[in-house]
């Protein structure tokens, strides 16, 4: 599988889809403020392994977990990671990728300095370890509890070990990361008799009352330990047969994970385990049949791969889970998922799971946020949300129209006016993100607020969102407040300069404006004014008449794309990369700005941009993506492009065309139907669409509708070397926009 760029923020291991458990190699860990580009745990240009945890993100900016880091030894054991650079100063080892292996559902490696193979595999709930050791070295486990991706002194707050009469080794730890107090619980079992263990505490407390001691002289009959630095040795001594070691985790307790591990994994068949998992890869891969050059298939099939991990399961086998109130609850009737990674995933990830995911898995979704709304001291839907609980991440209300979508398109089991309440009190408290000032004003003020002119649009795009859905369901006060508020954007809008500038609270627009500004203060997150300015995805029609026609907003695209940017003014803010001018595809609001040439009727100048941002941004290699993935929102991107169009608005149950980058491509839809993609004369120089097909007749609108997708039939693309400037130019044939369809009295 490729990686996620230069920062490498994801992880080579093994997991099933939406699994728990991501059971990852760790390269390097890092202080807090040197981590970013370890967020993931593993960097394919370092060369040495600390061990395997059991929990990673994939592709995200921010980080934490990395929980329970296992690493076999073979022979004299050392406490500590060491040094890099200095061979045997401690427990980490070297090891080159030409021994890796890596495919879904399966890692394996050989840790040099102690020739170990190491193999990975996973079930939801259970990582599966096998060790192979040299026969004439004594073969240790060595569990650290103290490492942790994201690192700082003092983040493990309190963490535990025990081992049990029959073997079995459980424990859990407290941390104060990402997501404060979270805790996690293991339960650990052999395939080979313990021949001695011992237990260390390597952080001692500080204060000076420290109570009494537990039972035991030394670390070898010492059966339990609590701590804040724990380490746990257990020794197997010379092994003629490898050593397989399972682990469960659990959110709830200990018993909990032991139960996972009862009813996941039952014996030791690594193989089986193995096979099970790369099953459960091959039905969910199968979704999509991809004929495309040899580099794209490769990179479209990775993209599923990486789309495919998450919001993972975040309960165990009996539906107990920890929700944002730190309490433990119980799903009933779905499945509690969390690592919900809003501000990206709302754009595509799970537009795209609505189409190639039993409904089923939108129910999960969509039931885990109302759960997590009811659950909320806050009484508000999650933000940024990983293992249940609330990291305040980001900015918005997007589980809002991820709910929207699903609804709009009739997809998942889930109570609408139960959803629709829980969208307003999120889009209603005052508390929240400046939300108080919104809604007296209809703009975030700049003046208290450095991220004020973003915060300003992604609500109002909420705001749509939730009319949409309230419309539908004839909740017509609602309807008509939300649908106001969808146009707050126009408040942070200058039609002097042509961009969306932040606002004070005086109603003036703050000076002197840079639209290049980023990073903090600037009045956008992780962005600036050139990437926001056509962030209205719900009107674009109205941006184009505030700029003064089609052909301003054809021009100031050109201009974003064209300008020229040194990289270095950019250089502190991490998380832009892949610039194009002033396009930045590693980030997420730049995501639907080449299809926005199709509502100023020039889809072909979108034709080119796509192929543009496609070539230089993936490729299928271990620096494949020129950003962070972000819980599968930039493979989702891909998937959508490479098949030809894309949900710029969720919401409007439309996807707007783009162009094509394969040959064929089928979706197996969940409703047992079958969407067929197909393009004739497909190459480098016919980078333009020459004519579009549904089903046999000619598609004169740059628009497909979700229900004729889910109808089954077939979409064809014809490429040409020039551009077709009569396809879908009219007004009639663009995508949906909320003035233009006010001004029609429709809601399309």
């Amino acid at each position: 599988m490729i990686g996620t760029g230069p920062e490498g923020h994801t992880f080579p291991g093994a997991t099933v889809p939406f699994g728990m458990v991501q059971l990852s190699p760790d390269t390097q860990i890092r202080p807090f403020k040197q981590s970013y580009k370890w967020a993931a745990g593993y960097r394919y240009e370092d060369t040495t392994i600390l061990g395997f945890s059991h929990t990673h993100f994939s592709g995200a900016g921010h980080s934490d977990l990395g929980d329970f880091l296992v690493q076999p030894i073979a022979g004299d054991v050392r406490l500590e990671p060491g040094e890099i650079d200095t061979p045997g100063s401690g427990y980490r080892s070297r090891f080159h990728h030409e021994t890796e292996k890596a495919e879904p559902g399966y890692y394996a490696v050989t840790l040099d300095d102690y020739a170990v193979r190491a193999e990975l595999t996973a079930t939801t709930r259970v990582g599966v370890h096998r060790y192979t050791f040299p026969a004439d070295k004594t073969a240790h486990l060595l569990l650290d509890m103290r490492s942790s991706i994201y690192n700082y002194t003092g983040k493990v707050l309190w963490s535990s070990i025990r081992l049990r009469a029959d073997g079995t080794v459980t424990g859990m730890r407290e941390t104060r990361g990402w997501a404060p107090a979270r805790q996690l619980y293991f339960a650990m079992r052999f395939s080979q008799p313990l021949a001695g263990h011992e237990l260390y505490d390597r952080e001692p407390l500080p204060q000076e009352y420290k109570g009494f001691a537990t039972p035991g002289t030394s670390p070898a009959d010492t059966q339990a330990i609590m701590g804040r630095g724990l380490i746990g040795v257990f020794d197997f001594g010379e092994l003629e047969q490898p050593l397989v070691v399972k682990v469960a985790i659990s959110p709830v307790s200990e018993d909990g994970a032991i139960a996972n591990l009862d009813a996941e994994v039952s014996g030791f068949d690594f193989d089986a385990v193995r096979e099970q998992a790369r099953q459960a890869w091959e039905k969910e891969l199968s979704v999509v049949d991809i004929k495309a050059d040899p580099a794209m298939r490769k990179s479209l099939y990775t993209a599923l791969y990486h789309a495919l991990m998450a919001p993972s399961v975040a309960m165990d086998e009996d539906g107990r889970y920890r929700g944002p109130d730190y309490q433990v609850h119980k799903a009933e009737g779905f499945n509690f998922v969390s690592a919900f990674s809003l501000w990206d995933t709302y754009r595509a990830e799970q537009p795209l799971m609505t189409l190639i995911e039993p409904p089923s898995r939108t129910t999960d979704v969509v039931r885990s946020l109302l759960v997590s709304q009811k659950e909320s001291p806050f009484g508000i839907l999650p933000i940024w949300q990983f293992q249940g609980l609330e990291t305040w991440c980001m900015i918005g209300y997007h589980a809002v129209p991820e709910i929207a979508d699903a609804y709009m398109k009739g997809v998942g089991n889930f109570d609408a006016k139960e959803a629709l309440d829980a969208m307003v009190a999120s889009a209603t408290y005052a508390p929240y993100g400046h939300l108080g000032e919104y809604m007296k004003l209809g703009y975030v003020p700049v003046d208290n607020d450095g991220e004020a002119a973003s915060k300003t649009v992604e609500y109002a795009f909420d705001d749509w969102t939730i009319s949409r859905m309230a419309r539908k369901l004839g909740r017509m006060d609602v309807a008509d407040t939300f649908e106001k508020r969808a146009e707050n954007w126009r408040n942070v809008f200058n039609t002097q300069t042509g961009f969306l500038q932040p606002k004070k609270a005086d109603g003036s627009f703050r000076e002197p404006f840079d639209p290049a500004q980023a990073g903090a203060q600037s009045g956008f997150t992780e962005g600036n004014s050139w990437q926001y300015s056509w962030y209205q995805p719900q009107d674009e029609a109205g941006l184009i008449r505030l700029l003064g026609g089609d052909q301003k907003l054809v021009d100031k695209l050109d201009a974003m794309f064209d300008a020229k940017v040194d990289p270095k003014r950019y250089a502190d803010v991490e998380d832009i990369a892949g610039m194009i001018g002033q396009y930045i595809h590693g980030n997420e609001p730049s995501h639907h700005l080449a299809y926005l040439y199709d509502y100023a009727g020039q889809p072909w100048r979108s034709q080119e941009r796509l192929k543009q941002i496609v070539d230089s941004q993936y490729r299928p290699a271990p620096d494949g993506l020129v950003g962070n993935d972000d819980l599968g929102q930039m493979s989702a991107w891909l998937l959508f492009t490479a098949f030809g169009f894309y949900p710029v608005a969720p919401g409007t149950n439309e996807y707007v065309i783009g162009r094509p980058f394969v040959e064929e491509a089928t979706l197996h839809l969940p409703n047992g139907k079958q969407f067929h993609m197909v393009t004739d004369n497909l190459s480098g120089t016919n980078r333009y669409v020459g004519k579009v097909m549904l089903n046999g007749k000619p598609l004169t609108r740059s628009y497909l509708r979700h229900e004729e997708i889910m109808a089954g039939g077939e979409l064809h693309f014809v490429m040409s070397a020039v551009p077709n400037k009569t396809w879908a130019t009219s007004p009639e044939a663009r995508p949906f926009s909320q003035s233009i369809a006010d001004k029609a009295g429709e809601s399309r």
